[in-house]
């Protein structure tokens, strides 16, 4: 590798079962430390990604996954590891993110839906995705990150 970061990926997911395809390539991929970036207005689809990578991650595609909009945090244990799915839209950005377990979290798999409150805590090498939401229905997907891996995203099955 020449240590330049791989081009963004710039997906279209027409519908809901495209959007699961992306979350089982990309739950196929997550390894101990990784994070991935959630970002997009009220109602992309960023909630309904992470609930599929989690579910795909854990292959329970029946898994109970809430939304931690309330709670935070919401934490599962994987054939993958454990994986930490915060939402911070309620979260003002500052050293208050440590009493929710971020600095842990961030040793293990972290999902973190508005991670512009991260601020200084923001991870390297995160798979950052922004969803974008289109009058049409559609959704585009940008990612951009995992520098060792985001080309694999689009061999996966």
């Amino acid at each position: 590798m020449t240590g330049s970061p791989p081009p963004p990926l710039d997906l279209r997911l027409h519908a809901l079962d495209a959007t699961e395809a992306l979350a089982g390539r990309i739950a196929a991929l997550l390894r101990r430390g990784d994070a991935i970036l959630l970002s997009g207005p009220l109602g992309a689809g960023k909630s309904a990604l992470a609930r599929a990578i989690i579910r795909a991650a854990a292959a329970d595609p029946a898994l109970d996954v809430p939304s931690p909009s309330f709670t935070l945090v919401q934490s599962y244990e994987t054939p993958k590891g454990m994986i930490h799915h915060y939402d911070l839209w309620r979260v003002e950005p500052g050293p208050d993110l440590r009493e929710l377990g971020l600095d842990d979290a961030l040793s293990e798999i972290t999902l973190i839906e508005w991670p512009d409150r991260l601020d200084a805590y923001t991870p390297v090498d995160a798979l950052e995705i922004t969803l974008d939401p289109r009058p049409d229905g559609e959704r585009r997907a940008h990612l951009s990150g995992w520098p060792d891996r985001l080309h694999r995203l689009m061999d996966q099955p």
